[in-house]
């Protein structure tokens, strides 16, 4: 029902046609970096070392973008998920299914997370397939399953997050709140960001940045989304395996990753999505209809 549901409204068919459209400019830009003679101030030595971070620096271009979709496409898809469909009636007469309202719940939030991973499938192979006819992409395997693995969480978390917050706010409530609160993990990111480049060091406020890293920190907790997005790059690119090899600028790997959280952190998202999963259900039990 959720993926007709969906495909009904035409949320997908208007995502596919929005990312048909970035991945022609994404391939226009590949080819625009790969045939740039003046890429060589971001590696030095052999042509396939140079090709591989040319790689890396359209990888973290592709998904700079892509984050943003499936982050947005996960609120925006089921933000309304309860409160809308109780608001207008619809619950009401499918509700009175023989189904209960936990088998509901956990269908609907089967329904956006599986079509979600789908899209997300197809948006990182196509990201991959440009990027590996322009450059050089990691061939590794577990590699890619790891990355595909941490953008799923993405997914998980918000989705959990956004229909936990529908039984309990207005949908038009709702969706602004999941928007703000993503808003403030990806300020958070990019105050860890602008720090790990070096420009508060640089003009002497150490302080400043130290007080910023904090509260980088707390956002990045309330909202994990951005640095779990953030360890996705960091292993996908490798660079802890080959930064004594690829030389990426130092402005563009802390522009684009950032500090790296650890595995600790991700076992944390991974709590926090389950949390928020079993709060919804939980809450949904007790909803007045």
């Amino acid at each position: 029902m959720t993926w007709k549901e969906m495909i009904r409204k035409r949320v997908m068919v208007l995502a596919m046609i929005l990312t048909i459209l970035f991945l022609i400019a994404y391939w226009f830009i590949a080819d625009a970096v790969a045939g740039s003679e003046s890429f060589g101030m971001f590696s030095e030595g052999n042509s396939l070392i140079t090709n591989y971070t040319t790689g890396v620096l359209m990888m973290m271009i592709g998904f700079f973008f892509a984050g943003f979709v499936i982050a947005l496409l996960s609120i925006f898809s089921s933000f309304s998920s309860i409160a809308g469909e109780a608001e207008q009636g619809v619950m009401q007469a499918l509700l009175t299914r023989p189904i209960s309202r936990t088998q509901f719940y956990i269908g609907r939030w089967l329904g956006f997370v599986t079509l979600l991973c789908c899209y997300t499938l197809i948006l990182y192979t196509a990201i991959m397939v440009i990027t590996d006819i322009h450059a050089a992409i990691p061939k590794a395997f577990m590699v890619h399953v790891k990355a595909l693995l941490l953008l799923a969480l993405i997914i998980v978390l918000l989705v959990s997050l956004t229909m936990l917050g529908s039984t309990k706010f207005s949908s038009l409530g709702n969706g602004v709140f999941i928007t703000m609160l993503f808003g403030a993990g990806w300020l958070g990111g990019m105050l860890e960001k602008v720090q790990k480049i070096g420009i508060f060091e640089a003009f002497g406020a150490e302080e400043i940045g130290n007080t910023l890293s904090n509260i980088s920190g707390l956002m990045s907790i309330i909202m994990p989304v951005d640095a779990l997005q953030r360890k996705m790059m960091h292993g996908l690119i490798g660079l802890d395996e080959l930064g004594s090899v690829v030389n990426v600028s130092k402005m563009i790997s802390g522009f684009f990753i950032g500090d790296v959280p650890s595995g600790t952190f991700v076992v944390y998202a991974m709590l926090y999505a389950a949390i928020a999963f079993v709060w919804g259900v939980l809450r949904f039990r007790k909803k007045d209809l």
